[in-house]
């Protein structure tokens, strides 16, 4: 039987985007580090005894956070305290420095010590399950860890990821020379978070699984394991963010997407400077994450006719679009519900039986040993294909929507005198600060 597969800073020397060549290898050096160390690092142990086996079967090694050594208010208490303190040096002491220590505490605490359990990005599969999934409760501390980043966001913008996501520290340190990705293609690389958000509900609402934990590609370094995929990906992540800062959390995170919708109407959010703008556009090259708008001329670009028409035309098309996109979600619902067990499953039993395949797996043969038949099976696996057709278009209708949303939000031309911080795309990283030149020195 074979095994299935399982500081002050001088502006006029010091260009956007530069870094000093000591901080590059040693950052260069942790990321190989945290990549190579995994592998050596002891399993943990499993919650229950595993099942004996007749046969020489071996299962796969689980890497599973330890009981807690602190008690969860003291989580809560550091999340509310590391939220606040952000907001703090984010909006009144506008320091870079303090927002990379803070996120040197968040990533050694949250990320190695608490091993990325509780995860805020992870907690919103907790919520779902708990209102739309099977219903189980939902504990006291995984709620608050959901709650309190949105909270903040709606107060101070995304100080959450600025310095108190672990997954975002790790990118953030490890940016050290990071480039401006043209905006088109960034615009349209943040498509992908939206799908990861849509087939992460999906799969919540389709009972197979909490797809964000399964694919976390910085568990396998906090917990000091995973499968050798996992680990490659977050190793490319890292290594990636030494030129693309923050990849995960831009084109990828589900959770991010929240937090910019809310972060637009924040209360309180970073400027860029707080004094009267000279336009010198070094904030506009220091940002990586093209989260600074520039002035538009002060002749108005086109008359208010031609944009009224192209908002028409964009109105008249949005139907469409949503359209279109729920016929290619209802088309995809044989590749979609490979993501629930059961169809996984019947697929792998039908192609054993027709020969397709040499050897079974230990699902296959446990099955084989139970009292449900092949037939039954298969019938199951059709009804639940059948689910995801309705599944496929309604993610294919949130989709249409977040492209005609984002179209919309992009047509729509500002008429400001000076630079401005897009609110929903900015991480309140602190980078503008120490490039502008009315910027008060930084205290240490």
């Amino acid at each position: 039987m074979t095994r299935r597969p399982a500081n002050t800073v001088n502006v006029a020397c010091v260009l956007p985007g530069s870094a000093h060549p000591r901080l590059t290898v040693c950052v260069a050096a942790v990321s190989a580090l945290l990549f190579l160390l995994p592998p050596l690092a002891a399993t943990a142990e499993f919650r229950f005894s595993m099942p004996e086996f007749s046969t020489d079967y071996e299962h796969e090694p689980m890497f599973l956070p330890p009981a807690a050594l602190t008690p969860p208010r003291l989580d809560i208490t550091l999340l509310a305290a590391l939220l606040g303190f952000t907001a703090y040096v984010v909006l009144r002491r506008r320091s870079r420095r303090w927002v990379l220590t803070l996120s040197f505490v968040a990533l050694a605490y949250f990320g190695f010590y608490r091993q990325g359990c509780v995860c805020s990005v992870g907690s919103l599969q907790n919520v779902l399950n708990a209102y739309v999934g099977t219903g189980e409760i939902l504990p006291l501390v995984v709620a608050v860890f959901f709650l309190l980043p949105l909270i903040a966001a709606l107060y101070f913008g995304r100080v959450f990821c600025a310095s108190v996501c672990p997954l975002g520290a790790a990118q953030e340190i490890c940016a050290v020379h990071p480039v401006q990705v043209p905006k088109p293609v960034d615009a349209a690389l943040g498509m992908l978070a939206y799908a990861y958000l849509g087939i992460a509900v999906m799969g919540i609402v389709m009972d197979c699984g909490f797809l964000i934990c399964r694919y976390d590609p910085f568990v396998g370094f906090f917990r000091r394991g995973g499968s050798f995929n996992m680990l490659l990906a977050g190793g490319i992540i890292l290594t990636t963010g030494i030129f693309i800062a923050r990849p995960y959390c831009r084109y990828f995170c589900p959770y991010g997407v929240l937090l910019r919708w809310i972060s637009i109407f924040s209360r309180y959010h970073a400027a860029i400077t707080p004094g009267e703008c000279v336009q010198c556009r070094l904030c506009e090259e220091a940002c990586p994450y093209n989260a600074i708008i520039p002035p538009e001329p002060g002749a108005a670009p086109e008359s208010r006719h031609a944009g009224a028409m192209r908002l028409g035309k964009l109105l008249a098309v949005s139907p469409l679009v949503v359209l279109c996109a729920a016929g290619i979600g209802w088309s995809a619902h044989p590749t979609l519900s490979r993501m629930h067990p059961t169809v996984r499953l019947a697929e792998r039993i039908a192609a054993e039986e027709a020969g397709r395949v040499p050897d079974t797996t230990i699902e296959t043969d446990a099955f084989r040993e139970g009292d449900q038949t092949a037939a039954s099976l298969y019938a199951e696996a059709r009804a639940l294909d059948a689910r995801f057709k309705y599944a496929g278009a309604a993610l294919g209708v949130f989709l249409g929507l977040a492209v005609c949303a984002r179209l919309f939000r992009l047509s729509v031309l500002r008429h400001a005198r000076d630079y401005t911080i897009d609110k929903g795309a900015c991480l309140s990283c602190a980078r503008c600060f120490k490039y502008c030149p009315v910027e008060a020195p930084e205290k240490p």
